[in-house]
């Protein structure tokens, strides 16, 4: 039986495909793709080509540029899950001899590591990886054109690098790892490091005038981790999936939240968004979008994640510039999200077993000083501290099997909360951070850091 939640309103539809139809007229694509996904399923896909009757569709393969990124990270991070590495490790302690070995994986990842952006010439997009067949090749003579550690700026080298920690620690090509540890286990059959029919030609089409150049298409060699991949909208809408609520199969739930978390802010100037490990975010019509974008001569891709909307969009075209899959991406999922929105969970009480007297008691109102806060009960334990009144430092924690417990977001990620009791067992108040959280605003007593005037409240 068809769930109502797997086939959009025809209205939602039509207003996706007249995106699309005009993303390819303005963008002067020979052809356009996008698709939708919401909960994981796709739900959506349109085209429009130059060609009469001859549409591509969501099995039709594009090449997806720096969207491959992902990928290379989400292995390097099973290496991570597995005890391999330590995102905090120098590349050197795992791969040596590279002559930027001081710089750490997460640096790496989240490209902080001062690497250049590109390899010396010649172009390494529309030129063949034989050019260029080792790591020197990629690096020259002078790999580090910023401080390590101290900005972002964007590194293709710098996943060639990741690219060959990979095969290093796991002892087979990036292509035999990427394929049985991810793409097998997700299903993806039509993702591939070459293209494999039906797939997209890749065509430059001139700025001042309605005519096309065919593109070359090379194998990128070494450097294909950064950007080598052919696939569909069928299968990045099923990566999209993975993106949002992890496989245990591939990578758990909680460290691919942990890709999702910005690891490094935009350089000056960029768009406004940031950086996790391998994933790019974006702050867009008051939604965070998390995903990629991809170019290569010939193609631009994107691929975009609500997580909170439950919505994922992909946009793929065959033009070396003009159609902007990054906007088109985020406003496919725009529309969705907006004409659609996602039901909420229904209300549910607690298990009984995650309730007890004790952890009733700790819920309702605490002071920080003068600030008015709420603590409430969550699933497992955990709890959630937030202002009662405008905006403040809301955060969820998660319990410790040895009591207390850990900050999960914001302001207080990583800091403990616990409970300070009384000789006679009764609650004194709450600590966090050293922040004093008491049942009454200053309340008398020994908790409160500096004392309490003895005389108390008072008027004018």
């Amino acid at each position: 039986m068809t769930s109502p939640f797997d086939v959009l309103l025809p209205s939602t539809e039509r207003a996706l495909l007249h995106r699309v139809a005009v993303a390819q007229s303005e963008g002067r694509a020979p052809s356009f793709v996008g698709a939708v996904a919401r909960e994981g399923t796709m739900v959506w896909s349109g085209s429009r080509s130059c060609v009469d009757g001859h549409a591509p569709d969501a099995d039709t393969q594009y090449r997806i540029g720096s969207l491959t990124k992902v990928f290379t990270a989400v292995l390097v991070m099973r290496l991570r899950d597995e005890g391999r590495l330590d995102l905090n490790d120098p590349l050197e302690k795992h791969l040596s001899g590279t002559g930027v070995g001081d710089v750490t994986i997460a640096q790496l990842l989240g490209h902080t590591a001062g690497l250049a952006a590109e390899t010396p010439g010649p172009w390494w997009e529309r030129t063949p990886g034989t050019v260029r067949p080792d790591l020197a090749d990629v690096l020259g003579d002078e790999p580090l054109v910023h401080p390590v550690g101290r900005l972002h700026h964007y590194s293709n080298p710098g996943y060639t690098l990741l690219g060959s920690l990979v095969e290093q620690l796991r002892g087979v090509s990036w292509e035999e790892a990427l394929r049985g540890e991810i793409l097998e286990p997700l299903g993806m059959v039509r993702t591939t490091v070459q293209p494999v029919a039906p797939h997209a030609g890749g065509w430059a089409v001139h700025p001042w005038a309605d005519v096309m150049l065919p593109e070359p298409s090379e194998h990128l060699g070494v450097m294909a981790p950064a950007g080598q991949l052919w696939s569909t909208a069928e299968d990045l809408c099923r990566f999209a999936g993975f993106l949002a609520q992890g496989d245990d199969r591939v990578l758990s739930a909680a460290s691919v939240a942990e890709m999702r978390t910005p690891a490094a802010p935009p350089g000056a100037g960029e768009w406004e968004g940031g950086y996790g490990l391998g994933v790019q975010l974006l702050r867009k019509d008051g939604r965070t979008l998390i995903g990629h974008t991809g170019s290569l001569p010939g193609f631009v891709a994107c691929l975009w994640v609500s997580v909170e909307d439950g919505v994922a969009s992909v946009a793929l075209a065959n033009a070396t510039s003009g159609p902007l899959t990054p906007l088109v991406a985020a406003d496919l999922v725009r529309i969705v999200a907006d004409a659609e929105p996602r039901f909420p969970e229904p209300w549910r009480p607690l298990p009984e077993a995650e309730v007890d007297q004790e952890l009733l008691e700790l819920t309702g109102p605490w002071y920080w000083g003068t600030y008015a806060f709420g603590l409430r009960l969550a699933s497992n334990r955990s709890v959630v501290l937030e202002p009662l009144r405008g905006v403040g430092r809301k955060a969820t924690f998660r319990a410790l099997p040895d009591g207390g417990w850990i900050g999960l977001n914001g302001y207080y990620a990583g800091e403990t909360l616990r409970v300070v009791r009384r000789e006679d067992g009764s609650v004194s108040h709450l600590d966090l951070a050293s922040f004093v959280f008491t049942r009454e605003p200053y309340e008398q007593g020994d908790a409160v850091p500096g004392g309490v005037d003895e005389a108390g409240w008072r008027g004018l």
